[in-house]
């Protein structure tokens, strides 16, 4: 690849990420009912912790379930942005009338998508951020185990999981437009469900613990909390981080050719910006 494609492959990448923020910017009210939503269910699952000492009658130390259920819940939202921003990147097209252009640009399509998941990346932790902040102000946190410079690896590795994934949900939206963004949110809840983000994974039964395995949610869950509640350091965490690579290893790559291989598919089928 000569110099000047690169070049040119990057100025498209940067392009997209500052057009992603600027949709946010037209779109604040969204985004600012979303983003209360979202720091309403994170109080919530703090008070579902903090509830624990109502129902057992007795003096407990709930500071730990408080910041565990937390944890789970922002960590949570920081993935399901990633992932809805990047499964959702063809129902976003159609809905601006740009998906025609957009599809018939002069790029890659790996540009296109990677640089859909930079500004995922970049978006989710903003607001990850800021909902901690917030949150923060309900719960009296005690974070002096944190290791955040091992949350902060841990986040860097699962999101490559999560971008795959994305990539791959991203069909259900190309191929089918009537349905194919409900399908998105059932399957991001089955993550939800088999991920542990509430409760421990052993709690389930035996058959959904083995499928557990194969989400990245699962370790990056996992790790996220020894991080924060035990203060483990990235060596320490290998038992999380291996499978992360492992799986990211290969979704990534598989979502962008699978997306590549529907999209010229949706193309032949005239189905690419129909909207119903």
């Amino acid at each position: 690849m000569s110099t000047q494609t690169v070049v040119q492959e990057l100025r498209a990448s940067w392009a997209f990420i500052v057009r992603n923020f600027n949709l946010i910017k037209r779109y604040w009210k969204w985004e600012l009912v979303f983003f209360v939503y979202t720091i309403a269910n994170s109080i919530t699952m703090g008070f579902i912790g903090k509830g624990v000492e109502a129902f057992s009658g007795e003096a407990l130390n709930t500071s730990y379930l408080i910041l565990y259920m937390l944890l789970g819940s922002i960590l949570w939202g920081y993935l399901s942005i990633l992932f809805e921003i990047v499964a959702e990147t063809v129902a976003w097209e159609r809905w601006e009338e740009t998906i025609e252009y957009t599809f018939m640009a002069p790029i890659k399509r790996a540009t296109h998508l990677l640089s859909v998941c930079g500004f995922a990346i970049l978006y989710g932790i903003l607001r990850a951020g800021l909902i901690l902040l917030v949150v923060s102000a309900f719960f009296d946190l005690d974070l002096s185990k944190a290791n955040l410079l091992s949350a902060t690896g841990i986040l860097a590795v699962a999101s490559f999981s999560f971008i795959g994934l994305g990539m791959v949900a991203a069909i259900l939206p190309l191929i089918s437009p009537e349905k194919g963004v409900q399908v998105v949110h059932i399957f991001q809840a089955l993550l939800l469900m088999f991920s542990g983000v509430y409760y421990e994974v052993t709690v389930l039964p035996e058959w959904m613990q083995n499928v557990a395995k194969f989400s990245p949610a699962t370790y990056a869950l996992k790790g996220m909390r020894e991080a924060i509640l035990e203060g483990k350091g990235f060596g320490d965490l290998w038992s999380q981080i291996w499978p992360l690579l492992i799986l990211g290893f290969f979704l990534l790559p598989a979502g962008i050719y699978f997306f590549q291989l529907m999209e010229q598919w949706a193309k032949k089928r005239g189905v690419l910006k129909r909207s119903g």
